[in-house]
């Protein structure tokens, strides 16, 4: 009878995986730009090749190949989503076009290109200069 579960389980599991890991390839040729393409390849496939990798380990009768298979899991979800977001990072730097169906684009004048890094909100624009401002400079006020 416990066979029988681990049959259906690790069945449907496979079935589960395979039909993500399909999705995932055909999001891959039928988005638009690289930033939408690289999100359904990491998450579909990541999803896709956790639920083979679990499939395996429930079908498994021994616990070497159960640990190794969620070791398998486990290094898959904590890397995947690393490489995503460095690979989108090292894309917008270099200027990649976002899709012309694209309304908003959060990072444009927050991500300093010489620097490699991101300002906040409210380092987007210039600070202004000592004595600038509409009342000047501080210390010139009494003056």
């Amino acid at each position: 009878m416990i066979g029988m579960i681990q049959e259906i389980v690790s069945a449907v599991l496979l079935v589960i995986g395979t039909l993500l890991l399909l999705l995932a390839g055909i999001g891959i040729v039928r988005m638009p730009d690289i930033f939408l393409r690289m999100s359904a390849a990491s998450k579909a496939s990541s999803l896709g090749a956790g639920c083979v990798l679990l499939a395996v380990a429930v079908s498994a009768a021994d616990i070497a190949i159960t640990v190794r298979a969620v070791a398998g899991v486990l290094f898959l979800f904590l890397t995947a989503p690393v490489a995503s977001h460095m690979i989108g990072r090292a894309a917008y730097m270099i200027g990649v076009p976002l899709w012309k169906g694209t309304l908003v684009d959060e990072l444009k004048g927050h991500y300093d290109t010489r620097r490699h890094t991101l300002r906040g909100v409210d380092d987007a624009s210039p600070r202004p200069q000592r004595g600038t401002g509409p009342l000047g400079d501080v210390r010139d006020a009494g003056r």
